[in-house]
C-alpha cells in the first residue's frame, strides 16, 4: 500500500490501460531492453532512434539545421492552412486578399510568419546541405540519402518559387514571367531548349510554344489566371505532398544508416 502511494503521477499514468494501449509494453521501462522495446513498438517514440552516438547531440557538429528545417516546414504547413481560409486564387481577389490579411483579418501576422518562414526554410536547408558536405556525411554508404537531400533542396526552392506568384502584385507577376520564360530552355521539353528539335518528325514538331514546359507550367501562352491557379495548387498541395514523401524516406534512411554520421 505504501509503495502504491509513493508512485509518481507519471508512473501511475504509465501503468494505466490508456498508456498501455498507445505504448506497447506498458509501465515505466526499468532496463535497457524495456526502453528499447518501448521505442520500437510505438509509432510516436519510433521517430527517434533507440541509441544516439555522443557526437550526434553536439551542436558544433550537427548545427541542428535538419531539425530546424523540419520544424519550419511544420510551421509553414500550419500557417499555410490558416491562410487558405482567406485567400482566393483569382485575379480579381488575390491581391486584395493579401492586403486584407495584413490589415483586416485577425492574426493576419500569419501571412508574415509564413513569408519569413519560407525564407528561413530555404536558408536552413542550404546550411544543412553545407554541414553534411563539410562533415563528409554524403560518403558511402550514405550517398543515396545525400541524393534524397538534393531532391528535397530542389523541392524547397520550387516551393518558394511557386509561392512567389500568389500575392499577384507587379513584383510577383514579372518575377514569375522571367522564371516561366526560363522554362523554354528546358532540355528536350522547352521549345527553345537543347534537344527539342530532335523530337520533331518531318515537318511535325511536338515541342512548340503551345506544348512545351513553359506552357505546362503557366497553363497558357501568357501569364494569367490559369498560371495563378496552377501555382496555387502546386504550392498548397502538389509540392508539400511530394516533400512529405521524400522527408519520410530521408528520415527512415538516416535511421537505417546508423543515425547521424561520425565526424571525419
Amino acid at each position: 500500500m505504501s509503495e502504491e502511494k509513493n508512485k509518481s503521477f507519471l508512473e501511475k499514468a504509465a501503468e494505466s490501460q490508456v498508456w498501455r494501449s498507445i505504448f506497447r509494453g506498458g509501465g515505466v521501462p526499468r532496463n535497457r531492453r524495456q526502453r528499447m522495446m518501448s521505442v520500437l513498438n510505438s509509432v510516436f517514440l519510433h521517430l527517434h532512434p533507440v541509441r544516439l552516438p555522443k557526437h550526434a547531440v553536439k551542436l558544433k557538429f550537427t548545427w541542428c539545421m535538419g531539425g530546424l528545417s523540419f520544424f519550419i516546414f511544420l510551421i509553414l504547413t500550419i500557417s499555410g492552412i490558416l491562410l487558405m481560409f482567406y485567400y482566393r486564387p483569382t485575379i480579381e481577389y488575390a491581391y486584395t486578399d493579401i492586403i486584407d490579411l495584413a490589415e483586416q483579418v485577425p492574426f493576419g501576422i500569419m501571412r508574415e510568419l509564413h513569408r519569413w518562414g519560407a525564407h528561413a526554410m530555404v536558408i536552413t536547408v542550404w546550411l544543412h546541405m553545407f554541414r553534411v558536405f563539410m562533415t563528409g556525411s554524403y560518403k558511402p554508404p550514405r550517398e543515396f540519402n545525400w541524393s534524397i537531400g538534393v531532391i528535397l533542396l530542389l523541392l524547397t526552392l520550387l516551393l518558394s518559387f511557386t509561392g512567389y506568384l500568389l500575392p499577384w502584385d507587379q513584383l510577383a507577376i514579372w518575377a514569375i514571367t522571367v522564371g516561366g520564360n526560363m522554362a523554354r530552355a528546358t532540355p528536350f521539353l522547352g521549345s527553345e531548349g537543347p534537344g527539342a528539335s530532335l523530337l520533331a518528325i518531318g515537318d511535325i514538331n511536338f515541342i512548340t510554344m503551345g506544348s512545351d514546359a513553359r506552357f505546362a507550367l503557366i497553363g497558357g501562352r501568357f501569364m494569367g489566371e490559369a498560371a495563378l491557379l496552377r501555382f496555387y495548387v502546386l504550392h498548397c498541395i502538389g509540392l508539400p505532398f511530394i516533400i512529405m514523401i521524400f522527408m519520410a524516406v530521408h528520415f527512415w534512411r538516416v535511421r537505417k544508416d546508423g543515425g547521424i554520421s561520425t565526424p571525419v
